[in-house]
């Protein structure tokens, strides 16, 4: 036998053994091995790990968060959302495609051309809107992936709908631009969120009528339905994790094939725990390991985790601190709904507003990942080119106050009753508001620059009352050549505004210090 047809078969016996729903009553198949390293799956383990200077001098990336869900542009939650008899994205889609039970998620998928798709050009604009490092999604809650998942999974983005390997095209064109690449896997809750599928509805003339995730031909793509001994309210449960030992295995061996094929420098893991205990460790050490084996012994990667824990990077998602973090973070965020959604309920990001909270995050020792949103052909929403110019045009002038800094002994200052009941979280982003007289303070990392920087074009004089007693050399303003006024008084460093701020959005002052702080 050669070792093709030998491959081939091995291929079809894994995929029949991971999908089989017989394989979640009858125990736990055989866990794939992992790479072999100084990472094991412990807890304690992922204690040795630092994170890597590339993502702390790094600063600010984009994510593509973009998929089949973008194309009814009506729901994040789309594949999930549809099943749910009388929800509005239901309505949605009865009226534009028809009832789920003949007009399934299966059905939009193939609508998902990606017909206007150019990563290079779309790589240049995130390159020049200050971007560092760009993450795309490898798969989303709707278990269908943008990578050549052909081995293990057939509804992916080579097979179907684009046509494309969406994560290979992006990958190319991030290292031509030399930014990091990451991915991002949301594979971990589809078993729960396609539950709806198989339903039916309650009510009308197709009452009892099973929408088209109980068709066993789907059954690779809707999963299977969920045991009741095992699950025993799927549904209700929503968005959390499934004890489905088969499911288990399908997940960590299609992330598994993701990260041998793609190596990413970044592996975003949408969860608040590592997903399903020693099956999730077992997925990090295989990480960190093959990282070190890439990098010659030196692990260079990032695994994002919702979970303040050592041993990665935590991730805020929509969420913000309030005070300096002593370990690397992240907020991940959005321009927009998570998909293309025109109709959100909470609108568009102003370019000032993402330049703001990129400043504040920064100065507390934080990440931002934006999600700029695409339309499902590929191109950019007005919304997202307008935030992409602006962001080109204030990164050139102020980057030097964010790039490959480090904060200081203070985040900042805001005025007094501002901001006083906001507490560190997720989904918080919308609690910290922002003026022109908040300042966020950066420096270099050797500690021989300070930046000071005002969160708005400020109308008069700056007062900074943190700086009253420093010792200090000299002030400039970054994009602009005037000479700066500025004296100290006995509660505040005052600095005269120029006839012109070089930003609108955001204005960094460039401050020597005669004694830097170390």
């Amino acid at each position: 036998m050669n070792k093709e047809l030998m491959k081939n078969i091995l291929t079809i016996l894994l995929t029949a053994s991971l999908l089989a729903p017989a394989m979640a009553q009858s125990g736990n198949p055989e866990p794939s091995p992992i790479a072999e390293g100084p990472y094991q799956a412990t807890l304690d383990s992922f204690k040795q790990y630092r994170c890597p200077e590339w993502f702390r001098d790094a600063k600010f990336g984009i994510w593509s968060h973009w998929g089949p869900q973008a194309v009814p542009g009506a729901d994040g939650w789309y594949a999930r959302n549809m099943y749910i008899e009388g929800s509005p994205t239901y309505k949605s889609h009865l009226a534009k495609y028809g009832h789920p039970s003949k007009f399934g998620y299966k059905d939009i998928i193939p609508l998902w051309k990606a017909e206007k798709f150019d990563p290079d050009a779309l790589m240049g604009l995130y390159k020049k809107a200050g971007a560092r490092y760009f993450v795309s999604v490898g798969v989303h809650h709707d278990n269908f992936d943008l990578w050549d998942s052909s081995r293990i999974h057939k509804w992916n983005s080579v097979n179907m709908g684009p046509k494309k390997d969406i994560v290979a095209l992006w990958q190319v064109a991030a290292k031509k631009q030399g930014l990091r690449f990451g991915l991002s896997e949301h594979l971990g809750y589809s078993f729960t969120y396609l539950q709806t599928s198989h339903g039916a509805d309650k009510e009308g003339a197709l009452a009892g009528v099973p929408y088209d995730g109980e068709d066993p031909a789907f059954k690779d793509l809707y999963l299977w339905k969920a045991d009741p001994e095992t699950d025993p309210d799927p549904v209700s449960k929503g968005m959390g994790w499934t004890r489905d030992k088969c499911f288990h295995a399908l997940w960590f061996d299609r992330i598994k094939d993701l990260i041998d094929l793609h190596q990413p420098d970044l592996l975003y893991c949408d969860a608040r725990s590592l997903k399903f205990d020693e099956t999730g460790m077992r997925l990090l050490a295989h990480y960190y390991n093959s990282n070190i084996r890439k990098n010659g012994g030196a692990l260079d990667a990032v695994y994002n985790l919702k979970w303040d824990k050592p041993g990665w990077v935590f991730d805020m998602e929509r969420g913000l601190q309030t005070e300096i973090r002593a370990e690397p973070w992240q907020t991940c965020t959005t321009n927009g709904d998570w998909f293309y959604n025109p109709s959100h309920w909470r609108g568009w990001k102003k370019p000032g507003r993402v330049i703001q909270t990129l400043c504040d995050i920064v100065s507390k020792n934080g990440n931002l990942l934006l999600n700029v949103v695409q339309y499902p052909d590929g191109s950019l929403p007005p919304e997202s080119q307008e935030l992409l110019g602006e962001l080109a045009v204030w990164m050139p002038i102020n980057g030097e106050a964010i790039f490959e800094t480090r904060p200081w002994k203070t985040f900042g200052e805001s005025p007094a009753t501002a901001n006083a009941t906001v507490k560190s979280d997720l989904f918080n982003e919308d609690h910290l508001k922002f003026t022109p007289e908040d300042i966020r303070f950066t420096q270099t990392k050797d500690g021989k620059t300070l930046y000071a920087i005002a969160l708005g074009a400020p109308t008069g004089a700056v007062k900074i009352k943190t700086l009253a007693g420093e010792k200090i050399g000299s002030i400039s303003l970054l994009g602009s050549d005037a000479k700066i006024d500025w004296k100290q008084e006995a509660d505040a460093l005052v600095i005269q505004p120029p006839a012109k701020w070089p930003s609108q959005h955001a204005v960094a002052f460039k401050i020597q210090m005669t004694h830097p702080e170390k």
